[in-house]
């Protein structure tokens, strides 16, 4: 009897470990097929928006974070509490995170930069006051090849958390900048004569028109404010073009530059007191 008992025993343990080991094997198989599920998903769906070195780390870690969630669910049917892993990990996530806060918020920036796209490699921008080209993103920064060469590294945490002033996502830009003309001018003569130098030039658009008015009275100037439209592209080669050929421009039709004088005028009766104490 005692040796039946013991062979129920070990059958009876055979049963329950392979019943055991059978749902953990449906677990983790199911884990797995829903991690390849949910990898598929994210290749249809960011691999397309995303750069390869952006995307392939990200897709690891989704993918793997899943395979190891599966992994524990699969222990589970053998005691291992899960809320026991879930507990330890939490507190040696949270360490990590204290550890690695800068590094992590530069990661998680980073992804949103690169899902929202403010803005891409090769666009001229405004990041935290340094303008250039972008020159490089990755997840936990941006760099910035400044209009002086220099390349500038800056956090992608301190990029998605400032302004981003972005030059290339509209077609056209506009060219704009101060002239001054000699008070004796024709105002309506010198706006004609700036105004046919930007409608002549090739890539000034026509709509909008380009415009010419008063913007301040200066002390030596009436100070002229000249606007056109070009294409982003062209938006620097335009600028300085029209800067070059405006002053031979206005010479041709006589109208004056003034530069900053201080006319000085003398009073008849200081002079005779002057004359007086002779």
């Amino acid at each position: 009897m005692e040796g039946n008992s013991t062979l129920t025993r070990i059958l009876s343990s055979v049963e329950t470990n392979g019943y055991k080991i059978m749902v953990s094997i449906v677990i983790l198989i199911a884990g797995v097929l829903f991690a390849l599920f949910i990898r598929a998903l994210m290749r249809r769906s960011l691999g397309q928006r995303l750069p390869p070195h952006v995307y392939k780390p990200f897709e690891a870690i989704v993918y793997y974070s899943l395979v190891i969630t599966a992994v524990i669910g699969a222990l589970y049917p053998f005691g291992i509490s899960l809320t026991s892993l879930i507990i330890a990990g939490g507190f040696a996530g949270i360490v990590v995170g204290l550890a690695t806060q800068s590094t992590l918020s530069n990661l998680v920036s980073g992804l949103m930069l690169l899902i929202e796209q403010p803005l891409r490699i090769g666009d001229p921008v405004t990041v935290k006051n340094y303008s250039g080209i972008v020159a490089g993103m990755n997840v936990f920064s941006t760099l910035i090849r400044t209009w002086e060469g220099p390349i500038v590294r800056i956090p992608n945490n301190d990029v998605f958390n400032t302004v981003i002033v972005n030059y290339s996502r509209m077609k056209a830009r506009r060219v704009e900048f101060t002239i001054g003309v000699h008070y004796d001018t024709d105002i309506e003569y010198a706006s004609k004569v700036i105004k046919e130098l930007m409608a002549e030039h090739p890539l000034c658009l026509v709509n909008p028109a380009p415009e010419v008015f008063v913007e301040d009275y200066s002390d030596s100037a009436v100070k002229l404010r000249m606007r056109c439209w070009a294409p982003t592209q062209a938006w620097f080669a335009t600028k300085v073009d029209i800067q070059t050929k405006l002053k031979k421009h206005l010479d041709e039709a006589n109208i004056v530059i003034p530069y900053p004088q201080l006319d000085l005028h003398v009073r008849d009766r200081v002079r005779v007191s002057l004359e007086r104490n002779d």
